[in-house]
């Protein structure tokens, strides 16, 4: 199997640089810059190497480095960001502080003719995110690309099939992105881009069937699309040594307890255990206001709840989670910076009373998990659900998180999602109500009242590292703030969020 490596420098989009390259059907694989050598590299028989962002200076001698005969690995390199950065200072540039010259966000390119920029126009919008630069391209490079602001934008030294851009083609908002990493796969890797969704099924099916063999296996089963395909891949690998956990911990929306304990029990005869544990969280929760703090906690709980529940069975020797990628990546795993932890990841707790914890989806994007799940027969009803976080609604809740603000979001979140599926809208991919803790006055009929304030978020990405809030129409909003606002006691104010990610995240906590 042809394979590129992609090599981790501790930058956000690493992942994302990897899903860039599986999309063109090429298999790629993730590797600490310090955990593979350069002769590991050799023997592996890449077809090429690209090396990642990161958030280093690369003449910090404190900051992450590879050995300098990369360049005559023999296979074609491309450098993102930090990864050109680094080309350059391997191959005896200069690397500066860009001081007043630093940019971020979407900027203006200009590009060169070369085979990294065919069908790529002279003229296009790239996204920038950086604080150095090269200074000047090294001997033996020519300079490709360049901004207003930064004269070495892209290099390449075509004899050695060396190639550095100091934008991120990976994101969506470098407008020519996905072309310039076909033209590194296919024109200068010589991939053939053989390589399949059903490969990923049929290997994991394969490897669970042996590391799992024999031992029992609990599955954090929540009802959204990552818990879902875990349990179905799992169920197909290790069949009735699967028992689903489902807790409902009184942080869902509305009436998806009985539709997930329905689904699973009824169309796919997993194992599934439904445990009613509202008032535990909630007594937990009770008067934490800080969002990490309320993750730790959920976290926590959700694994005791686990060990307890796994006692009722009998012997248990692993527990089994539906983290996907983004969820690792936003918890600072690795070199990356933490944004947020989630609880499948970074709020489980220092000791657990289970052999290990197993997360067959923890490399893939969730467009590949809905891939993957349509793959082993899941109804697109379920495999296109809108996504819902590991800690439910109570990353939806600013503030304390009580029963009564639960309530009044789960009416508010049905009505508004109600309305946008009623409308038929495309391009959102993800929509969802918050409550805040603000209260303001409102008037209905000719009494005042005072209530608290809703806001309805929706965002449109093919990736969900990168997001624009989605342009819904007047009319759909004004319906939603209308039904919000007259059906629900409480509610008295309606807002629309319309900041992308970054800089925001798709979620408020």
């Amino acid at each position: 199997m042809q394979k590129i490596l992609v090599l981790d420098f501790g930058g956000q989009y690493n992942q994302l640089i990897a899903r860039r390259v599986r999309e063109n059907n090429v298999y790629a694989e993730i590797k600490p810059y310090n955990k593979i050598t350069l002769e590991e590299i050799r023997k592996e028989g890449y077809k090429g190497v690209i090396l990642t962002g990161g958030p280093n200076s690369v003449y910090d001698s404190t900051s992450p480095h590879f050995d300098k005969e990369l360049l005559n690995v023999g296979v074609p390199v491309l450098g993102i960001c930090y990864g050109c950065q680094l080309l350059a200072f391997m191959a005896d540039g200069e690397v500066i502080s860009a001081e007043d010259s630093s940019e971020y966000g979407k900027t203006d390119l200009a590009v060169f003719d070369n085979i990294l920029f065919k069908d790529v126009p002279e003229k296009s919008e790239c996204f920038m995110s950086h604080t150095d630069y090269i200074k000047e391209a090294p001997k033996g490079f020519a300079v490709i690309a360049t901004t207003s602001k930064c004269p070495v934008a892209a290099m390449c030294d075509e004899k050695r099939k060396i190639y550095g851009v100091q934008f991120h083609p990976e994101v969506t908002h470098t407008a020519y992105g996905k072309e310039i990493f076909r033209n590194f796969l296919f024109k200068i890797c010589k991939c053939k881009g053989d390589w399949i969704m059903d490969n990923f099924i049929e290997n994991s099916v394969e490897k669970y069937k042996k590391e799992l063999s024999g031992k029992k296996v609990i599955l954090a089963l929540s009802g959204g699309v990552d818990s879902s395909v875990a349990a179905v891949l799992l169920h197909r690998a290790i069949g009735q040594n699967l028992t689903c956990v489902f807790v409902d911990h009184g942080l869902l929306r509305k009436n998806e307890g009985d539709f997930v304990e329905k689904t699973f029990r009824g169309k796919f005869g997993i194992n599934l255990m439904r445990v009613n544990a509202e008032s535990e969280f909630l007594d937990k929760l009770s008067g934490v206001t800080e969002p990490e703090h309320k993750r730790k906690i959920i976290g926590e709980e959700f694994i005791r709840v686990f060990e307890r529940e796994a006692k009722k069975i009998g012997k248990v020797d692993v527990l089994a989670q539906g983290t996907i990628y983004p969820d690792v990546i936003e918890s600072g795993k690795g070199d990356s910076a933490v944004i947020k932890s989630h609880h499948n990841v970074g709020g489980l707790p220092d000791v657990i009373a289970f052999e290990k914890i197993v997360e067959p989806l923890r490399d893939l994007f969730k467009d590949e998990v809905r891939s993957v799940g349509l793959k082993l027969g899941i109804p697109k009803e379920l495999v296109w659900r809108q996504p819902f976080p590991g800690p439910g609604l109570a990353v939806r809740v600013i503030g304390e998180i009580t029963k009564e603000k639960l309530d009044l979001l789960r009416e508010a979140d049905s009505i508004f999602r109600e309305e946008i599926e009623k409308a038929e809208i495309k391009n959102a991919n993800q929509y969802f109500a918050v409550i805040t803790d603000l209260k303001s006055v409102g008037v209905m009929g000719d009494a005042r009242t005072y209530g608290y304030t809703i806001v309805l978020r929706s965002v449109t990405t093919d990736d969900f590292m990168t997001a624009e809030w989605t342009r819904l129409p007047y009319e759909v909003l004004g319906k939603a703030s209308n039904r919000i606002t007259n059906e629900i006691n409480g509610i008295t104010r309606v807002v629309y969020d319309i900041t992308s990610k970054p800089p925001a995240t798709v979620e408020w906590e």
